[in-house]
């Protein structure tokens, strides 16, 4: 056994190219973890700027130079900033005012279809079941009521935060684009000249996620748009609220998309009841989320992210245990990163012999 494990060490961890990884990988988790909150902007100005990176990279394909792709990729990103601040937040904060004003006749609404149930079906459901369940209810939308009262009574220091954050945010991003070369060279003087294990890995990830990131966000658009079309045809309540948890829905793959239906199915209900409204609006939904998954995922991300289902639901479980939404908003660009180390790790073949007698 000791052999097996001494053997196994020096087929995988010998190289000095896969210590210097491994080293790297090591400081990176422990700055994330112990200063993750602390460095929030930085990170979030990161995540930005490689988005809009693609941008500038296509401009200065077709002849601009680096500096005119920077400001004008950079002038789109604030134009699209100002407009969901000043435009599409404020419809939002109303929507959202007006469904928690409108919760106590949907509750009383359900509180009558539910106390017919008993008389319809005697032999599945009782009075006292129907009963608790709707004190159940009742319960969880008053303490729902409470927790977005005691936050925006304790939002004031976020409120300043935030602030803070529109203002560091944005300048970081527009360093991190014009200074991207100057940046890298002064990281790279930290590393040893010999780091072809790290680029390897660097190459794998910037072609990966870099489209991941890129498609991810055009998805959400796309999906979003041609909800907020649907919904508005159909006259359905909420729409700009609704189309955007759709949009959103889309970071999370086959979860999002089942977990934002309830929403949705619950606001068409008690708008229109069991009509055909009603079912030319789930129809309608569940064609875009086909679409979405059959048609337009594989013209944005084509061999991107060539992870199987399977693997990205194990990603969405692990790193959303570990880090909450974080975690599951990172999931896929993670499951790359660990993908793309599988596929370069170095080996000693040498070894081969010995781990084949072992096993």
């Amino acid at each position: 056994m000791f052999e097996f494990i001494s053997s196994w060490y020096r087929r995988y961890f010998t190289d000095p190219q896969a210590a210097l990884l491994v080293v790297l990988l090591v400081l990176s988790a422990v700055v994330l973890i112990t200063m993750g909150k602390m460095l929030a902007p930085l990170l979030a100005a990161l995540v930005i700027a490689y988005l809009l990176e693609g941008g500038v990279s296509k401009l200065q394909r077709k002849g601009l130079s680096r500096i005119w792709s920077v400001n004008l990729i950079y002038l789109i990103f604030v134009a699209f900033m100002l407009f969901i601040l000043f435009g599409l937040m404020p419809l939002l904060s109303k929507q959202v005012s007006q469904f928690f004003q409108e919760v106590p006749d949907m509750i009383n609404n359900g509180q009558d279809l539910l106390l017919q149930l008993p008389g319809k079906y005697p032999e599945f459901i009782s009075e006292d079941y129907i009963e608790q369940l709707i004190i159940t209810i009742r319960q969880g939308f008053s303490e729902l009521g409470r927790n977005v009262l005691s936050v925006s009574v304790a939002s004031i220091p976020a409120i300043i935060t935030i602030l803070v954050y529109l203002v560091l945010v944005p300048l970081m991003i527009f360093f991190f684009l014009k200074d991207k070369t100057i940046i890298l060279d002064w990281l790279g003087r930290f590393l040893p000249k010999e780091r072809r294990l790290v680029n390897e890995v660097w190459t794998e990830m910037d072609a990966q996620i870099g489209n991941y990131v890129r498609g991810k966000f055009n998805e959400i658009i796309i999906v979003g748009a041609v909800s907020y079309i649907l919904f508005v045809i159909l006259g359905l309540n909420y729409a700009s609220l609704l189309a955007m948890l759709v949009g959103l829905s889309v970071l999370i793959p086959y979860i999002g998309a089942a977990v934002v239906t309830l929403p949705i199915a619950f606001v068409a209900y008690f708008q229109w009841g069991l009509t055909p409204d009603f079912a030319w609006l789930m129809f309608s939904y569940l064609v875009i989320q086909f679409l979405d998954g059959n048609v337009l995922v594989p013209i944005l991300f084509s061999e991107a992210v060539n992870l199987h289902p399977v693997a990205i639901i194990v990603a969405i479980l692990v790193f959303g245990g570990l880090w909450g939404f974080w975690g599951v908003f990172f999931a896929i660009p993670l499951a790359t990163l660990v993908k793309a180390l599988i596929n370069v790790w170095p080996t000693h073949e040498s070894d081969d012999s010995t781990l084949t007698r072992l096993s």
